[in-house]
């Protein structure tokens, strides 16, 4: 039954259950964490292959790739890692282990020194802004605010960030440089950006100017949980149609494909945008570790190979997400206690608990042994407005652990929302 349409009488009788209950979870001395979206020990040892398949062989197209040297990376890691974000070879660069490094890199570089010469830094403005969908990815959010970056947030709707407010938004400020975006399976609602929606990102610059950026962080590119999840239209496409390919900057990496502390991170611009990245880049490094990325162009192969390898990750971790939604929709459906996303790929949850709730139903799961996302870490400056997102991470720990944690959360969440009612 709707909480709404409990009299004080059956909230006060259920208060005294959810009490009853937690008080027997905190006494388990529970040790459950849905915190981050790792991928668990069963999807890196599907790329222990790794190991060895060199044999002995360096050479990639004549390159011995234990040498310095090839700030763009490997000719053949540029055409598999390109495919991936829908760019051909010359206008992917391949580079370390971290996308997130490389997303720094390109807003630094924007904001102290200019794309295309110190007349188009960002930093020549007094106040630089940042558009930010929200709820979104905390580590984007981070990188604003370590660098003086002013965030706005923008609501996100099923098709993507609400495009009508960041055109106005764009209208209004002259300051906003960039927007932040993740756009197949988002994180953490997992959403996947509608077509219109990609057309409309394309075409901002036209509308903020010359030196704004999409910030287009692919990071979901491949990591479908079922066969029927969403496609991503080509931003690329629309952008030469535009003519904007300048502006917009694609990411992604293998940190959730292969090992994720020790993949391979890549990223597509125009060429132009590329020289200039790379120009930039000769200051900092004489050259990636191209060992690696041959590693993983041996391993991986072609598009085919990837998507195979990326089906034996869905079955390890569709049952964990499968799992959390059994018991969410059993436990919390048509009570008006909580709301949540059911993604077809990626690695997160996002649930919404009643307003001013979420907090406190972290605290309630952290004081029983269970760790959430703080709550807040999904918005600028983790300041959520309506204190609802909680973000759920079912990929790390074993299939029992996440069933037990889901469980607990269901008991907090109810916990927090009959009290809020009762104004205990």
């Amino acid at each position: 039954m709707h909480i709404d349409q409990l009299s004080t009488a059956e909230l006060e009788q259920q208060l005294a259950a959810l009490e009853a209950r937690y008080a027997e979870l905190g006494q388990l001395e529970l040790a459950l964490d849905l915190t981050r979206g790792k991928p668990c020990s069963e999807q890196v040892a599907l790329s222990d292959g790794l190991d060895g398949v060199l044999a002995g062989n360096y050479l990639s197209g004549g390159v011995d790739t234990r040498n310095y040297g090839g700030l763009e990376g490997l000719a053949e890691a540029r055409a598999l890692f390109g495919s991936v974000l829908g760019l051909p070879p010359e206008e992917t660069l391949v580079g370390g282990n971290s996308s997130l490094t490389m997303m720094y890199q390109v807003v630094d570089f924007a904001l102290s020194e200019g794309l295309r010469g110190p007349q188009s830094a960002w930093g020549n403005s007094d106040t630089v802004k940042f558009l930010c969908p929200s709820p979104g990815y905390d580590r984007h959010f981070a990188i604003c605010e370590h660098l003086g970056i002013d965030m706005i947030p923008v609501p996100m709707l099923d098709s993507g960030p609400d495009m009508d407010a960041v055109e106005a938004l764009l209208r209004e400020d002259p300051a906003i440089v960039g927007i932040w975006c993740v756009p197949r399976f988002s994180n953490p609602t997992g959403c996947t950006y509608s077509d219109a929606t990609v057309e409309r990102m394309a075409a901002l610059p036209r509308l903020a100017g010359e030196h704004f950026l999409v910030m287009w962080d692919n990071a979901y590119a491949v990591h479908t949980l079922y066969d029927d999840a969403p496609q991503l239209a080509s931003i690329a496409e629309y952008c030469r149609a535009q003519g904007t390919l300048d502006n917009v900057f694609q990411f992604g990496s293998t940190s959730k494909i292969t090992h994720a502390g020790a993949g391979v991170a890549f990223m597509g611009s125009s060429p132009a945008n590329l020289a200039a990245f790379c120009r930039h880049l000769g200051y900092q490094s004489i050259g990636p570790d191209k060992v690696n990325q041959l590693r993983h162009v041996r391993f991986l192969q072609d598009r085919e190979r990837l998507a195979a390898h990326m089906a034996r990750h869905a079955a390890i971790i569709r049952p964990r997400f499968e799992s959390v939604l059994q018991t969410l929709e059993k436990e919390l459906a048509g009570t008006g206690m909580g709301s949540w996303t059911s993604p077809r790929g990626g690695y997160f949850i996002s649930f919404d608990t009643l307003p001013g709730l979420a907090r406190e139903v972290v605290r309630l799961a952290g004081d029983i042994g269970v760790k959430l996302t703080p709550a807040g870490a999904t918005f600028p400056y983790g300041e959520d407005p309506q204190d609802c997102n909680i973000r759920l991470a079912p990929t790390f720990p074993p299939a029992p652990a996440v069933e037990a944690t889901v469980e607990a959360f269901v008991v907090c969440v109810q916990l927090a929302s009959v009290r809020q009612r009762l104004g205990t």
